[in-house]
């Protein structure tokens, strides 16, 4: 099981609480959200807005272009007993992913430490080194 955790977005007044998969190997220069596009359409971010533009990605199964929304959203992290955030990231719309997933910069901002990648095991950066929270089920959007 990888590591997911639950976050809020915020797109304009637009808001919503979902599960997002940690991925590490999701590495850009900024913090990123992958967004599927039937979460995108909740947000407000599909269409694409004006300020937004199509890039290629590469991924395990090769080259794909999706639309990025520069600074569309507002992520928090729900820890259950903690908050933390909000970062301002921005979005990228998928038509193939059905699942969120942040990057590495996301990741570290939200003071995100993967413990036990394989078993699903995280804490945060100042949680005691000791500390265990677990991964929330995947969360599909189609």
């Amino acid at each position: 099981m990888a590591v997911r955790v639950r976050i809020r977005l915020r797109s304009g007044s637009s808001e919503a609480d979902v599960v997002a998969l940690v991925n590490t190997g999701f590495e850009t220069e900024g913090p990123q959200l992958l967004v599927p596009v039937a979460l995108a359409r909740r947000l407000g971010l599909w269409p694409p807005p004006p300020d937004s533009y199509l890039v290629e990605l590469g991924t395990a199964g090769g080259p794909v272009r999706n639309y990025l929304v520069p600074r569309a959203l507002e992520v928090s992290l729900l820890a259950g007993d903690r908050v933390r955030g909000p970062v301002v990231c921005d979005a990228i719309l998928s038509h193939v992913e059905e699942e969120v997933a942040m990057n590495d910069k996301l990741t570290e901002e939200l003071g995100i430490v993967i413990v036990r990648a394989g078993s699903g095991v995280w804490r945060l950066e100042d949680d005691p080194a000791t500390a265990a929270r677990h991964s929330e089920r995947p969360q599909y959007f189609y």
